[in-house]
């Protein structure tokens, strides 16, 4: 019964990882060489698990292309969810907030486990945009301003854990993603409340965010904005910041009380 449940469990890790290598193509289709490659399983193992859920209706392959989408079993659940998980609707008044006053790009992300994800976005005004974040796209905590942000306010030995793995970090996202880097600007998020992403995804490319808590006194979402260097002076990033802190202190207090309810 022990082996049993240790192989349903490892079942169940797969399924959950094919799901989020699929939702991170949600537009434009993942193939089966890109998910074998991402998930590190073998290629008989992804096609397998890849049919069932398929047959199930929770993704949806396009036989022409070869490429596989998240399924209309999923959306029927994620309506079903979101009655619980109404963030999306307590923020975005303070993301139209934001970039109304603001005129750069604002985004909701959320954590989930070790990453983030984009769940919304509200265009700015200014004509130049960055356009790194999108939503559904997932960043590992500490890359990004949102990741950035909520990493900051987690403690010391969850920090550790997620910095240990500093060459994939470097690899995919810049060289400027070394322990000493991150943990600098963390120091700096600490003092001043809101985190800034000095263009270390791609040069020229700011971001700042502030961290949205749940009930527990956790980082779980975080708010940001993204736009071009010259938009993000030092002149201006306490202003920015400001309008992210009172923004995210809002959504953290409506939550609180509807927890109270």
């Amino acid at each position: 019964m022990a082996g049993q449940q240790v192989q349903g469990t490892q079942v169940v890790g797969r399924v959950a990882l094919l799901l989020r290598i699929v939702a991170r193509s949600a537009d434009a289709g993942a193939s089966l060489p890109e998910i074998v490659r991402a998930s590190g399983l073998t290629r008989p193992t992804v096609y397998r698990l890849l049919a069932a859920l398929a047959a199930e209706g929770l993704l949806d392959h396009n036989a022409e292309s070869g490429t596989w989408y998240l399924g209309p079993e999923l959306y029927v659940m994620g309506t079903v969810a979101a009655g619980r998980f109404a963030i999306e609707d307590l923020a975005r008044p303070g993301l139209r907030r934001l970039a109304d006053e603001t005129g750069e790009s604002a985004f909701l992300s959320i954590r989930r486990g070790d990453e983030t994800v984009c769940l919304v976005r509200e265009e700015g005004s200014f004509p130049l945009r960055s356009f790194v974040l999108h939503e559904g796209l997932r960043l590992p905590l500490g890359v990004g301003s949102a990741g950035l942000a909520i990493l900051a306010f987690l403690p010391d030995d969850e920090v550790d854990r997620l910095l240990a793995d500093t060459a994939s970090r470097e690899g995919r996202f810049g060289p400027g993603h070394t322990p000493e880097t991150i943990r600098g600007i963390l120091a700096q998020t600490r003092r001043d409340g809101y985190a800034v992403n000095p263009g270390l995804i791609l040069e020229g490319s700011w971001g700042m965010g502030a961290a949205v808590f749940d009930r527990n006194d956790r980082p779980a979402w975080a708010l940001s904005l993204t736009g071009i260097e010259q938009r993000f002076r030092p002149e201006r990033q306490q202003f920015l910041g400001r309008l992210l802190l009172e923004e995210a202190h809002k959504i953290t207090q409506q939550l609180r009380q509807q927890s109270a309810v």
